[in-house]
């Protein structure tokens, strides 16, 4: 299995819009961060967890030629609006199927009714197959997925655990009932926004409290906002299986 990091920053990127910040200015490749999101792949399969406002870009840089799906975290801009760049896809391998919650897909469809629209559709929308998902783990190629029911502030989202992968966005609460699905992980990938607290998100401190818990063999940090600091200065001080990702990593398991 390969984990792929798209993006790895937060809502609005690094650099953020007019922002002179240190961090948004800085030249190292890694203080540059398109809007979160992975591809999980194996053998001859690739999934994507979000496509944001980047995801074309992303899908460029990484030179992918197909995929079997896209798993939604939760409705935000950030990690949805990118799915009108999976036309390509659907004109070259037909539908995609997507997999969410019942309230994402609703929302998907107002904010972008011209795709699901069944009649006077717009012939050049992307075709998707809509796949409900809740807390019930299900099979995709051959590998296991299980939910986990995250709290991003008060707004109930989705992680997923693949095998012993498990991805993780915009957490800032989860239950004990849900933390049990993350034992014995190899790899624990979590948001961790900025060194001050925040009313949504884990911040650094959180974040390493978070990891301390699930005790995964090595941990990533994203969703990343130029206020956590400059990547190499942050990764200096973390413990030695604690890892702030960047866009492009690539981890092979």
């Amino acid at each position: 299995m390969k984990i792929t990091f798209l993006g790895t920053g937060t809502s609005q990127g690094i650099p953020m819009i007019a922002n002179n910040d240190p961090v948004c200015l800085s030249n190292d490749s890694k203080d540059k961060r398109l809007r979160s999101s992975v591809m999980i792949s194996w053998d001859d399969t690739c999934y994507v967890i979000d496509c944001g406002p980047d995801f074309r870009q992303q899908m460029l840089r990484e030179n992918i030629q197909a995929i079997n799906g896209v798993l939604f975290t939760h409705e935000h801009s950030d990690h949805t609006a990118g799915i009108d760049d999976l036309r390509p896809f659907t004109y070259k391998m037909g539908e995609v199927p997507i997999y969410a919650q019942e309230r994402v897909i609703e929302s998907l469809k107002v904010r972008f009714s011209y795709i699901f629209e069944t009649e006077n559709r717009y012939a050049g929308a992307p075709k998707l197959t809509e796949n409900i998902i809740d807390s019930s783990s299900f099979t995709l190629s051959g590998v296991n997925v299980t939910p986990i029911a995250v709290m991003h502030g008060k707004l109930p989202i989705m992680g997923y655990r693949f095998g012993d992968v498990a991805y993780i966005t915009d957490l800032k609460t989860m239950s004990d009932h849900e933390k049990k699905k993350l034992e014995g992980l190899d790899i624990l990938i979590v948001n961790a926004l900025r060194i001050t607290a925040h009313p949504t998100h884990l911040n650094l401190e959180e974040a390493l409290c978070f990891v301390n818990e699930i005790k995964p063999k090595r941990a990533y940090f994203t969703h990343i906002s130029h206020k956590l600091g400059f990547h190499a200065e942050v990764q200096k001080k973390l413990p030695e299986n604690v890892f702030l990702s960047y866009d492009g990593l690539e981890i092979k398991l």
